[in-house]
């Protein structure tokens, strides 16, 4: 159940599912310009990094 969660809070709120899943790091800064440039891609890779 925690993964389902997981996965809707990426759609919803890339950078606050990276954040949870690895912390303060690369991805997270990865993430946050991914979602600045444009959404999409922030939520592909927010859902890379949940689901690896």
């Amino acid at each position: 159940m925690n993964k389902i969660l997981s996965i809707i809070l990426a759609i919803l709120l890339p950078p606050v599912a990276v954040l949870l899943k690895n912390g303060v790091g690369k991805d997270l800064l990865i993430n946050i310009i991914l979602c600045l440039i444009f959404y999409v891609p922030g939520i592909i890779h927010a859902l890379w990094v949940i689901t690896r």
